[in-house]
């Protein structure tokens, strides 16, 4: 059950926190599971911010409610070494399908590179959707350690997958890149992807913004069968070449 009264004034304490700094101590007296998710997340946040002054707070209320969603985002936010080992100890001791299997994965993602390749690679395989996003969250850290056709591989599965959102993220990190060979994959997706992947994909040619890209636009203007995408591939050439 929640409070509302004492919600309303924790959320008022909260809110002055920018005046009169909130201390480690208090937020973890204050934080319960019995809280709203909201005001939990908002305190569990505030700990993580606290980063070296809030990682004990943060272990204490593990401890106490275990790995709580909440309090897991927080490890991950106050970005201690100590914080990020807990998190990579509680991966590998519990089972890929648990729901709190991808918090952790979320949480790991500040960490970028420094995450072990294995979270990675587990993640961008796992069925689910969100733990893949997650998975091209922790790639787009790496991929600058990583040439095109590494990349491409890693991308591969993510570029077939049924649902929009996941190919449109995989889309994202791949146009950062300006080598021919990413060019050539996204042209294809612009020809075989649903609407909303062929948009995404046209778009990424135009910012990558190449010879080689713009070849694939050129083609693409004159041999796309659909009539909006061979527009928006038009566009997005004309974009290249305006002042």
């Amino acid at each position: 059950m929640s409070h509302p009264v004492n919600e309303a004034a924790l959320w008022e304490r909260l809110s002055q926190s920018r005046r009169a700094p909130l201390e480690p101590h208090w937020l973890g007296e204050v934080y319960s599971p019995s809280l709203s998710i909201d005001l939990r997340r908002a305190l569990s946040e505030k700990l993580g911010m606290l980063a070296d002054r809030g990682w004990p707070e943060i272990q204490s209320l593990i401890n106490q409610h275990g790995a709580l969603p909440d309090l897991v985002l927080a490890a991950g936010l106050c970005h201690q070494k100590d914080a990020r080992n807990w998190l990579l100890d509680q991966l590998t001791s519990r089972s890929q399908l648990d729901d709190i299997n991808l918090c952790i994965v979320q949480a790991l993602s500040c960490w970028g590179a420094d995450v072990p390749e294995t979270v990675m690679t587990e993640s961008l395989r796992h069925p689910g959707q969100q733990h893949r996003l997650a998975g091209l969250q922790l790639l787009s850290f790496r991929a600058h350690t990583l040439s095109d056709e590494e990349l491409l591989r890693y991308c591969s599965g993510l570029l077939h997958d049924f649902r929009d959102p996941v190919v449109i993220a995989a889309i994202r990190v791949l146009q950062r890149r300006d080598g021919s060979s990413i060019s050539n994959r996204l042209a294809q997706l612009c020809i075989d992807g649903s609407d909303e992947v062929a948009a995404a994909a046209l778009r990424a040619l135009g910012c990558i913004a190449t010879p080689s890209s713009q070849s694939s636009l050129l083609e693409l203007s004159k041999t796309l069968s659909d009539a909006s995408r061979q527009q928006l591939a038009q566009q997005q050439l004309e974009q290249q070449f305006r002042s």
